[in-house]
C-alpha cells in the first residue's frame, strides 16, 4: 500500500521512544502496517538512538539527543525499500493490531449514532481518546480544531478537507495550529482511527452542547 501522508518525523520518533500516549501509540502502530517506509524509518531511528547512546554521555543525551538524531536522519537519506507489504491481512478488514481489542471486521461492530450520517466506536486506552469513526458518504464533521495532537488514521475510503485528500493508510497529523472540517468523499463513505490527547475544540454552538454527550 502507497501511503502519502504520514505522521511527522517527530511523532515517529516518539513512538520509536515510547513516550507517545496509549492512544497515539496505537494509530502509529497500525500505520506501520500498511507502511513500509515508516517502518523503516523507526527502525533507522531505533538504531541510530543506540549508536549514540553507546557514544555520549547521559548529560549530553538530554541536551543534545533530539537533534542529533534528526541531524543524523537527514544524513542517512532514508529511501523506503521497493517491497510495499499490505497492511490490512486478510480474513478480515480490521488491522491486526487493533483484533485483540474489537475483533476482525468492522460489519461486528456495534456502532454509536453520533450525528445524522456519524456514527463511533469508542476503543480502550489508558490515557488519551482512542476511537473508530464511521462517517457515510458526503458526510461533513462539524469545523473544529484541536486542544492538543490529533492523530487521523483512514483504515477504509477516505476523506477530504484544508489539509488535503486522505486515503486509506494516510495519517493526519495535527495540532492547535490546525482547524478543518473533513468530508467523506467517496461512495462508500470513511472509516478511521483518531487519537486525540485533549478535547476538540468545535466552531458551532449544537456540537459544542453535544460534545460531553459523544466524549468527542
Amino acid at each position: 500500500m502507497s501511503c502519502n501522508h504520514h505522521p511527522d518525523l517527530s511523532t515517529l520518533l516518539n513512538y520509536g521512544a515510547g513516550s507517545l500516549s496509549d492512544a497515539l501509540a496505537m494509530v502509529v502502530a497500525c500505520h506501520l502496517e500498511a507502511c513500509e517506509h515508516c517502518r523503516h524509518t523507526v527502525t533507522e531511528a531505533e538504531n541510530i538512538g543506540m549508536a549514540l547512546l553507546k557514544e555520549v554521555s547521559a548529560d549530553d543525551m538530554s541536551r543534545n539527543a533530539r537533534d542529533n538524531m534528526l541531524a543524523m536522519l537527514d544524513d542517512h537519506a532514508i529511501e523506503p525499500p521497493a517491497v510495499v507489504i499490505e497492511g490490512l491481512q486478510k480474513e478480515g478488514d480490521i488491522p491486526t493490531q487493533l483484533r485483540p481489542l474489537i475483533g476482525q471486521w468492522f460489519a461486528d461492530l456495534k456502532w454509536s449514532r453520533v450525528a445524522p450520517g456519524l456514527k463511533q466506536f469508542i476503543l480502550p486506552a489508558s490515557d488519551g481518546k482512542l476511537r473508530l469513526l464511521n462517517i457515510a458518504p458526503g458526510t461533513f464533521m462539524p469545523v473544529h480544531g484541536h486542544s492538543g495532537s490529533e492523530l487521523t488514521l483512514v483504515l477504509k475510503g477516505s476523506y477530504s478537507d484544508e489539509l488535503g485528500r486522505f486515503r486509506t493508510g494516510d495519517v493526519a497529523d495535527v495540532d492547535p495550529d490546525v482547524t478543518h472540517q473533513p468530508v467523506a468523499d467517496t461512495h462508500e463513505g470513511c472509516i478511521c482511527l483518531i487519537a486525540t490527547d485533549a478535547p476538540l475544540r468545535f466552531k458551532g454552538l449544537v456540537p459544542r452542547l453535544l460534545q460531553p454527550f459523544f466524549q468527542l
